[in-house]
């Protein structure tokens, strides 16, 4: 089957969830441009800060949400359960799931002065769901430092070519923000002179390589996620952020044109099987996929940093659903690049182990957008998902801290964020990847269903209806407590205390909350 035939359909359906579900969405809310966001309302020059445009605010969303997650979930899935299978979750996962959650997450944080999810449910709930969502969060965010660190420093050891061009960045942001925020310069001429100064790195990073160990890079990139943490946000997150978006959009863009130019056919099984290594097609593939269709991450994203920088109400949808469906362009790109790059079931599954995930993307990817970038296809892949891995990696840390701070009491940011990369660190050099990636994408998925169910909290106490977000927050929750559950008998057989720890501790965590929420769901919704 060629690839045209499956990306077509797939985009048309994700522009009409865009166009009319969204809309309906957004009219729940009410919606009103005059109203005064908490960037303006609360501004404090570190934190609130509105954005210059719209487009600044959505490329640091973009960036911050996107990472390597719509790439190396997708890739798992299919070769584990095939394509269909990744892609119908895909679509109908970010149409009527993933877009909600992350509308809602933005919007509601914004109505509630900029509170972070967990905040909120103190309001709508009770204090101690507060701190207990407070602390399933710290710990989710914990498994998001840990794995992206090793993907990142990983890729670093087995691809040295893209270290100048990904570290590169961050100064190169740090003056674009200097020049927009504070020589008032010219928004679109610093955005240029940024993209040259990456470009020009790019090229170096063809010549100049840097080679370390993957255990040093861990303690590199986590030093660095350490001042990112601490600085206020206009100084690298926005820019850097920012900057980053347009070699996501580059990137995509260029795969979608090489799909029409190419045509590739889809030469992997449509469907693998109801079981495979990496375990049943339900509850598996769902919390596989993660942040191609739904992330409990993009709620801490959205209420933790892009809440206190949104400018206008009516930026909201742009932004969460947006956001939402932007990451599922990138993740149906990474479905179908790695369909047409193998033809049976054994060579992939050994190409996971020995290649990894990211890799397995840019040598397909390669493929596909040979007719646009020739030969280099493959390397300006991997230096685009690495930079989207350094911005995932820095926002988890700045929210995290924000966690740190109110559920233990340190004020202090720089004791708090050592703390986090402390811990990220020790569990990023067990080295154990992929059965992190399993622990991270489960705790992931029940973020987003206890999010929901927050926000759902929140529309009944404001005498709204909730039938969109209730029905989507019971759907999640059942399937990954099933993959928690799943997940820590395989843990138990394998001996790995430490991560049956954890899931044991987020199964009781999330069963504490739901005790919680239920009783207060059922009296908002009889009344």
């Amino acid at each position: 089957m060629s690839a045209v035939v499956v990306v077509v359909p797939s985009l048309a359906l994700l522009f009409l969830g865009y166009r009319y579900y969204a809309r309906r969405i957004e009219r729940l809310w009410g919606v009103d441009s005059k109203r005064a966001t908490p960037a303006f309302s609360k501004y404090d020059s570190v934190d609130y800060i509105p954005a210059k445009n719209w487009l600044v605010l959505f490329g640091h969303h973009f960036s911050s949400i996107s990472g390597a997650g719509p790439v190396i979930g997708p890739v798992i899935a299919v070769i584990f359960w095939g394509w269909l299978p990744a892609l119908l979750w895909v679509v109908f996962g970010t149409i009527f799931i993933g877009g909600v959650h992350d509308f809602g997450s933005l919007i509601t944080s914004v109505r509630e002065g900029g509170s972070s999810v967990a905040d909120i449910s103190r309001h709508v709930i009770s204090r101690r769901t507060k701190v207990i969502f407070s602390l399933f969060l710290w710990l989710t965010l914990l498994l998001i430092v840990a794995v992206f660190a090793y993907l990142c420093a990983d890729t670093f050891v087995k691809e040295p070519r893209i270290v100048l061009p990904s570290l590169g960045l961050i100064p190169v942001a740090i003056i674009v923000g200097h020049l927009i925020y504070n020589l008032r310069l010219n928004t679109g001429i610093a955005t240029i002179l940024g993209l040259v100064c990456i470009c020009g790195l790019m090229f170096a990073g063809n010549r100049y390589t840097v080679q370390l160990d993957a255990r040093i890079w861990v303690i590199v990139l986590l030093t660095y996620c350490y001042f990112a943490s601490i600085l206020p946000v206009n100084i690298l997150l926005q820019p850097r952020d920012y900057l980053s978006s347009f070699f996501l959009f580059f990137g995509v863009a260029c795969g979608y044109l090489g799909l029409l130019l190419t045509s590739p056919r889809l030469t992997m099984p449509a469907y693998q099987g109801w079981h495979s290594e990496g375990g049943y097609l339900w509850p598996a593939l769902f919390v596989t996929v993660a942040c191609g269709a739904l992330s409990g991450f993009h709620s801490l994203i959205a209420s933790g940093t892009s809440s206190k920088q949104l400018a206008n109400e009516r930026q909201a949808k742009r932004i969460g659903y947006g956001g939402m469906v932007a990451e599922a362009l990138v993740a149906i790109l990474a479905i179908v690049v790695t369909a047409a790059l193998f033809n049976g079931s054994s060579g992939p599954a050994q190409a996971l182990k020995s290649l990894g995930p990211i890799n397995i993307f840019g040598r397909g990817y390669g493929i596909v957008a040979r007719p646009i970038l020739g030969s280099h296809g493959h390397f300006i892949a991997i230096i685009i998902l690495n930079i989207f891995i350094l911005t995932t990696l820095d926002t988890a840390t700045r929210i995290q801290r924000y966690i740190t701070e109110e559920l233990f009491g340190i004020k202090n940011r720089y004791i708090s964020t050592l703390i986090i990369v402390v811990l990220g660190a020790g569990l990023a050099l067990s080295g154990k990847w992929s059965r992190i990636w399993l622990a991270f994408g489960a705790s992931n998925q029940l973020v987003a269903a206890l999010a929901l169910f927050v926000i759902s909290c929140w529309l009944l106490l404001k005498n709204k209806t909730a039938g969109f977000t209730l029905w989507a927050a019971f759907a999640v929750l059942v399937t990954t407590v099933a993959a928690l559950v799943l997940g820590g008998i395989r843990y138990f057989t394998q001996k790995d205390i430490v991560l049956l720890a954890i899931t044991l501790l987020l199964l009781v965590l999330a069963g504490l909350m739901l005790y919680d929420i239920i009783p207060v769901i059922t009296r908002k919704a009889k009344a």
